[in-house]
């Protein structure tokens, strides 16, 4: 079983805030701190346009796959472009996902997540075949008491952990519905719509109870409650059968005794005395077998409970625990992937002008994870996505962010850095050109 550590990538601080607490340095000069400030608001305007951009690309990609869409389609997609946008949809999906600082929960920890006991003693079945493609990530790994119900579990149960996933996105593309006639499903029963595509994001999900995600889950009896419910009838009919198979004649009699009279049996050749003498064994084995009988239907009716419960459970979690679905998952994870890549842009360029000698990527690493330490969050900084995004960024002034020979990271000066950012941002809507042309004319 694959570990959660409470160090991820993720920073547990909004932009505005991480922005306060780096301005709040005292070695910070009043001009350094506001040229700090205009840089971090021009970075985010850029950041921000570039992740619309990817936001776009991915709504554009998902509207033949939407399940709630509520537009007119004016073009017929053929299979080998739809299967081009779905392509595209996924890489950038997941893309996305990595940037926010989300962890992919490989098919090995989701089946040994299945393995563990739920909190719901139920048989649950998910058919994966049902899937054309499935997209599971998660970020925020933490412990919660599991729930004590009983009165005998407060006093006599000694209180454990189950392991929670603070968010968890779920991406499931259904094959389409010739996959679900062939296998003889009546497709208006499905809660789902085949050949669509559904996003989820949840928050503090339960790793045991991962399958309630699920649209597709089959739930029955667990072996236990087979068991509990067959082993009680069987042990009232065994009984039963082997006292009565001898005596088919005397039950007949009885049967008769009881219904018609005493003078009904005399056509059978038995005699009232006989009759008599069986009748309170035959009682006593038909109480014992309704007493069996009960306490099976009590199991019985024990396992619709659980049922019942756990649609309850499905309930809540779909209500409670989901933050958004389908479109707008897209939304929010956009909105996430923006807000870490800005605030591992500011990390690194607040601490290399707090340096007071050069840094290589791996010494800034760990500078920015001991001051986050310091401020009381546990976070395994990713110092490459950082460096990688200022790198990228370039224009007259030279590139923002470079490394020398021996690793060593060189960041242009905060006023060039602005100017920079600003072409940067001025370049991506140029019309200057189309407005000279106009005006030869």
């Amino acid at each position: 079983m694959a570990t959660y550590s409470d160090r991820e990538a993720f920073i547990p601080l909004s932009r505005s805030d991480l922005l306060a607490l780096c301005l709040a340095d005292e070695n910070f000069s009043a001009s350094q701190g506001q040229s700090f400030a205009d840089f971090c608001r021009i970075l985010q305007a850029y950041v921000h346009f570039v992740y619309h951009d990817k936001l776009e690309t991915l709504k554009s990609n998902f509207a033949h796959l939407d399940p709630d869409r509520d537009t007119i389609c004016l073009e017929s997609i053929e299979a080998e472009t739809a299967q081009s946008r779905e392509q595209q949809l996924s890489e950038t999906f997941v893309n996305v996902l990595e940037r926010a600082n989300y962890q992919v929960l490989s098919e090995a920890d989701l089946a040994a997540a299945f393995e563990e006991a739920s909190m719901i003693k139920l048989k649950m079945e998910i058919d994966f075949d049902d899937f054309e493609q499935m997209i599971l990530y998660w970020r925020g790994a933490t412990e919660m008491p599991v729930p004590q119900t009983k009165w005998w579990q407060k006093r006599w149960q000694k209180p454990r952990n189950m392991a929670v996933f603070k968010r968890m996105v779920l991406l499931l593309h259904f094959k389409d519905a010739a996959y679900f006639e062939a296998k003889d499903i009546d497709l208006e029963k499905l809660g789902f719509t085949p050949g669509k595509m559904y996003l989820y994001l949840y928050k503090m999900i339960p790793r045991q109870d991962l399958e309630v995600l699920f649209p597709n889950v089959r739930i029955s009896m667990s072996w236990r409650d087979r068991l509990m419910f067959i082993l009680p009838a069987l042990g009232a009919a065994i009984p039963m059968l082997l006292k009565a198979l001898p005596q088919l004649l005397l039950i007949a009699g009885v049967a008769l005794f009881l219904v018609l009279g005493p003078g009904a049996v005399q056509s059978l050749g038995l005699t009232q005395g006989q009759i008599q003498n069986y009748l309170p064994i035959l009682v006593a084995v038909l109480s014992l077998g309704m007493l069996f009988g009960s306490f099976a239907f009590k199991q019985y009716v024990s396992y619709k409970n659980k049922k019942l419960k756990f649609l309850k459970d499905v309930t809540d979690t779909l209500f409670f625990r989901n933050l958004v679905c389908n479109a707008g998952v897209f939304h929010a994870l956009v909105d996430a992937a923006e807000e870490e890549e800005a605030k591992e842009v500011m990390l690194v360029i607040y601490h290399l002008l707090q340096a007071q000698t050069p840094l290589t990527a791996e010494a800034l690493d760990d500078t920015i994870e001991a001051w986050l330490e310091a401020h009381q969050m546990h976070v395994d900084f990713d110092i490459q996505k950082a460096i990688t995004t200022l790198k990228q960024i370039q224009g007259s002034e030279g590139v923002l962010l470079r490394e020398n020979q021996v690793g060593e990271l060189q960041l242009l000066p905060l006023p060039q850095a602005c100017v920079l950012l600003d072409e940067v941002w001025d370049q991506i809507f140029n019309f200057e050109t189309a407005q000279e042309t106009s005006s030869a004319f």
